[in-house]
């Protein structure tokens, strides 16, 4: 199977990095000041939403903007502890892609993302976080914004995520989408294309874009 695109849009915890241990550490000890019963805290879906919105289902109103930025500021002390790896084949194929076809399409804060960014070396030109947008995964916005960041008709990108509410915004976005099967089981995965980690994959690029194979 071969996959053609003009844009490359990658999410980032899970499918560019991990920063699993980290979220753990940093979200059992927010969950814990903040007096959150495990039973509540497990009936709320964390993975690819912004911290604002699982801040909002657990917590009242008018204490969320405090919690929000409690949980960036833990999750970002966190980093130099190494909190964030990179996954394989990430450093491979965007080495092997123009700055001006790829973009990082995160869920997490700005300052969050470029910690864990900068922490394994990856300096995208174009990052969409949580800060740029009003609506986070599985709703398209950031995905669409991505696009027309990069200048990039939404029906020629492709969306590289391991979270279903991540395939469902690139889906909506009207993208192709390529799941990781890094954090959730490929049976799990509803995309076009389901692989185990981007080392799986290869990319050509060519004068009308990216070629994406499945390497054999």
């Amino acid at each position: 199977m071969t996959i053609h695109a003009q844009a490359l849009l990658f999410d980032n915890d899970g499918t560019l990095v991990s920063s699993l241990a980290s979220v753990r550490r940093c979200w059992t000890q927010w969950a814990r000041e903040y007096g959150i019963t495990a039973e509540d805290f497990a009936g709320v879906a964390l993975h690819g939403r912004p911290a604002v919105e699982i801040a909002a289902d657990l917590l009242p109103a008018d204490v969320v903007a405090q919690a929000v930025a409690r949980i960036e500021l833990l999750e970002v002390e966190d980093v130099p502890d190494g909190g964030v790896e990179l996954l394989p084949g990430t450093r491979d194929l965007l080495d092997s892609l123009p700055a001006d076809r790829w973009a990082v399409v995160t869920s997490a804060t700005l300052r969050l993302a470029e910690a864990r960014l900068g922490a394994v070396g990856i300096l995208p030109k174009t990052l969409i976080a949580a800060d740029d947008i009003t609506r986070g995964k599985p709703d398209p916005e950031p995905y669409l914004l991505a696009a027309r960041r990069l200048g990039v008709d939404p029906a020629h990108c492709v969306v590289f995520e391991d979270a279903p509410a991540g395939l469902r915004a690139g889906r909506a976005a009207g993208m192709t989408t390529v799941a990781l099967a890094t954090t959730h089981q490929a049976h799990e995965l509803d995309a076009d294309l389901v692989v185990k980690d981007l080392s799986a994959l290869s990319v050509l690029v060519t004068e009308g874009g990216v070629e994406i194979s499945v390497r054999r």
